[in-house]
């Protein structure tokens, strides 16, 4: 396609993020023969061949108060970017979510002439709508995920291009869960409940104990019942077992590092986190119960301004458009209501076949082989960038 070298810059800011970019840049060697890639992104991205400037975990920041926390970090970190791209201007920048890091970076880009692509829209049509201005001037494209996006984008301006999820075409629309509990080594007949806490240090502290107190109460009720725990690094594995030591000392639990897909496959129910694996359990079919809880003030700063305008909080239930997976958020997230939400799941098998239903449903709308049309979209920017 070109006779010198394509140079791409892209950051990441967490684990999602960089499962997003590495697929993107999977496909864009795939159609450039001389192409590199510097910016900020975690392993998934180096090993398709990024020149990571940053680690990703200094940007990996969620939260008003905990962003507020490390903002003189991150804008240093942003300005340096900054710099760096506009001394050695890629031939195209691509964000990855992380709006509110991004999206100032990617307009300095931008008015220097860089081309400019974010991935993954955010939430403006939920919260914050104001943001589609900043958007507007920020980005030569929006690639889109989510259906429902691109009609909200294209009425405000914003040019989109759907692409549909990775993670649809990743994960295939029927799953074998007696596979997944062979790698597991766990027996086809047990009742098996997953537990995710979150990703980061901040979602430990704040849902592990809650976790771990659902997961007696669950035991109490259904003594049989078996439960697998996977997380995503050491870090927040020592952060889980120091909360379970002082929670639950006596509780019997399979804890690993990683391989939270053979797991949330392997259960028979899920209790997560609201976030990415929602949508990862939706995609396996499983049923699961939602919990949050944010920083006190950040919570008390959402509901005094009425910053979230959407009637769910989990993306399974959004893109349902019905709430499939039982969400409890702050104060209602208790060990009383998240076991008996679980437990009556896992009693319902008409629930569990209606859960099964709109899930399928759900994948096949998200199944767009959405690497290759990003890669596909950024190239056709590149060639028009008008």
């Amino acid at each position: 396609m070109r006779e010198s070298t394509l140079r791409i810059g892209i950051v990441a800011n967490e684990p999602s993020g960089d499962l997003l970019g590495a697929g993107l840049m999977r496909e864009l060697k795939r159609r450039v023969n001389d192409v590199a890639f510097e910016g900020v992104g975690g392993p998934k991205m180096e090993a398709e061949g990024m020149v990571s400037l940053y680690p990703m975990e200094r940007l990996s920041v969620m939260g008003l108060v905990e962003v507020l926390r490390h903002l003189p970090e991150l804008l240093s970190i942003r300005d340096r970017l900054k710099r760096h791209f506009l001394a050695k201007p890629p031939d195209l920048f691509i964000g990855v979510d992380a709006p509110d890091f991004n999206l100032g970076l990617e307009r300095h880009l931008k008015t220097a002439g860089i081309p400019t692509v974010h991935y993954v829209s955010p939430t403006v049509w939920a919260w914050r709508p104001g943001r589609v201005k900043k958007i507007r001037a920020s980005i030569n494209l929006m690639l889109s995920i989510f259906p429902f996006e691109q009609e909200f984008l294209s009425a405000h301006g914003v040019p989109v291009s759907y692409i549909g999820h990775p993670l649809a075409d990743e994960i295939p629309l029927v799953v074998d869960q007696e596979a997944a509990r062979c790698r597991l080594n766990i027996p086809s007949g047990e009742n098996v409940i997953a537990l995710l806490p979150g990703s980061r240090l901040s979602e430990i502290e704040a849902l592990a104990g809650t976790f771990l107190l659902t997961a007696l109460a669950c035991r109490e009720r259904f003594p049989g019942v078996k439960f697998l725990v996977p997380l995503v690094n050491e870090q927040t594995r020592a952060a889980f077992t120091t909360i379970q030591r002082e929670v639950a000392p006596g509780l019997d639990l399979a804890i690993q590092v990683g391989n939270s897909r053979d797991a949330m496959l392997s259960a028979d129910a899920v209790l997560t986190a609201s976030g990415t694996a929602t949508l990862e359990a939706l995609l396996l079919k499983r049923p699961m119960v939602v919990a949050y809880r944010l920083n006190r003030l950040t919570y008390w700063m959402v509901k005094r301004f009425d910053l979230v305008k959407t009637p769910y909080i989990a993306m399974a239930n959004l893109l349902a458009g019905e709430a499939v997976a039982p969400e409890f958020i702050q104060d209602a997230a208790t060990p009383a209501a998240l076991s008996t939400a679980l437990l009556d799941m896992l009693t319902s098998s008409s629930r569990m076949m209606h859960i099964h239903t709109v899930y399928e449903r759900v994948h096949r709308q998200l199944r767009q082989n959405s690497s290759a049309k990003a890669a596909a979209a950024v190239l056709q920017l590149l060639r028009d960038p008008a």
